[in-house]
Order: C-alpha cells, then structure tokens, then sequence
C-alpha cells in the first residue's frame, strides 16, 4: 500500500514538474546558444569599431555573465522555484558590495570611459592629478606614467577621467614662449633683430606662423622681450633649452646686457 502511494506521489510529481523540467532544459540550451551568438556578434562590432583590446575581454565577459545570470532566473522560474526572494537577496547583496567598493568601481567606470572615448593613448605625455609623464599602461583600473626621470606613477581612472588633463600629444605643433630680459639703456632695436635672426636660423621654428617678438614688460631690473615661435611637438624641449644657451652667448657677444636683480643703496650721513 506504501509503495503504491509513493509512486502514485512520482508519477504526480513527473506529470507536474516533467513537463517544466524538460521545457527548461530546452530552453537553457536554446539559451545558451543565442548568448553565444550575441557574444560572438557584440566581438565582431567591438573589432569593427577599433575599440582597445584591454577593454574586448572585459565587455564580453560582463555581457556575458548578466545574460547568463538571466537565463538561469528564467529557467528556474519555470520549474516553479520562486524567484522574488533571491533576486532580492542578489539586489541587496550587490547593493552592499557596489558601497564596498564604491572607490574601486569609480575606477572602473573611468578606465571604460578612458579607453572607449580616448582622451589620451599610449605614448602620449599628459599632465593629469597633478603629474606629467609619458602614459605607459591604461588599465581598467590604474594608468601608468613613466616620468622623463624614469618614475612610476600609477593613477586611478576615476579621477583622471573626470578630472581636468592636458594632452601634449594631441596636436603635431606646439608654441614655445621665452621671458628674454635685456638691461636698460641697451638698444632694444638690436636686441630684437638678434633675436630675430636667433630664430630665423633655427630651422626648427616654423615660418608659419611668424615669430612673434615684443617687449612685454619694464620690470625692475631689465627691458623684458615676449618671445613666442611655433615648432614640431617633438622639436619642442630642444628648441626651448638651444635659445636660452644661444641667447646668453650671443647677447654676450653682441654687447647686449643680461642683467640680474640689484639694489641700489644710497647712505645719507646724518650730523
């Protein structure tokens, strides 16, 4: 009698859940095989759209992983297993992480962001969170400077991504300035053909635009000359250091004052 009630309880139990179990599995394989697809497709567009190779992995892998994650909510709720509490469960426990690790996930978004909108790229020198250096790595986490003294500097994503950044590496040209003082009484006409003809030798300095040369200020101690002249990016360091030592020597040579702060001091004798 007790085996015939157990299995009158398994044929009901087939007959209930048979059907369900058998269409869940043919539903998690049929599944299975679009997330494949999709995947496979969303790495074709990813190709197609020149997106960095640090950045392909991750994305399938995150796409992945959430329609997975929901294929498996979807078959289970067809056997009949009540999903409202766990997804629960899963929202607050992903809640509670997402706070943990709030900094590390501001990270995170900000090395998306860096290597899907390219603010900056492999090789270039960037000014960001107060350092400048050549960027070496973009990680999803860090980027990695190399200073031109050959330092380290890990930055976090976050901050450089929604922070304020100068890329020295965008634009094939750059203006060098120069302050050049000159002493009072000295001709100021001369001193600009000298520094005018400095440049115009100088075949690193473009023509176009002209140099510009002006003086821009009587400061205390000299006649100060506004030098501003275009070069090549990768001219620029040498350009800037080859006019300050030309300068000197020149200005030397010419009978052009360089002068340095003084002060003069008058004493009164007091009966």
């Amino acid at each position: 009698m007790d085996h015939q009630k157990l299995i009158e309880q398994l044929t009901a139990l087939v007959m209930e859940f048979g059907p369900k179990i058998v269409a869940a599995i043919f539903v998690w394989i049929i599944g299975a095989w679009i997330i494949k697809a999709l995947i496979l497709g969303l790495g074709k567009v990813l190709e197609k759209g020149n997106v960095d190779q640090s950045l392909k992995p991750f994305v399938k892998g995150l796409c992945s992983t959430l329609l997975k994650v929901l294929l498996a909510i979807t078959v289970l709720g067809m056997i009949g297993i009540e999903m409202t509490s766990f997804i629960a469960i899963l929202g607050a426990a992903g809640l509670a992480v997402g706070m943990a690790l709030s900094g590390t996930l501001q990270n995170f978004a900000g090395g998306v962001m860096i290597l899907v909108f390219k603010p900056f790229k492999i090789g270039d020198v960037i000014d960001g969170q107060g350092y400048v250096g050549k960027v070496s790595e973009i990680q999803i986490f860090n980027t990695i400077l190399k200073t031109p003294d050959n330092k380290t500097i890990i930055i976090p994503n976050g901050g450089l991504a929604t922070g304020s950044m100068i890329n020295y590496s965008t634009e094939s040209q750059r203006r060098v300035d120069w302050t050049i003082g000159m002493g009072y009484g000295d001709d100021v006409d001369k001193a600009k053909a000298i520094i005018k003809s400095m440049c115009d030798n100088d075949v690193r300095i473009l023509k176009d635009p002209e140099v510009f040369i002006a003086v821009s200020a009587l400061a205390d101690s000299s006649v100060n000359f506004a030098v501003r002249a275009w070069v090549n990016a990768e001219d620029y360091w040498d350009v800037f250091f080859d006019m300050n030592e030309n300068t000197y020597k020149t200005f030397n040579k010419e009978g052009i004052n360089i002068p340095y702060p003084q002060m003069d001091v008058h004493m009164h004798k007091i009966d």
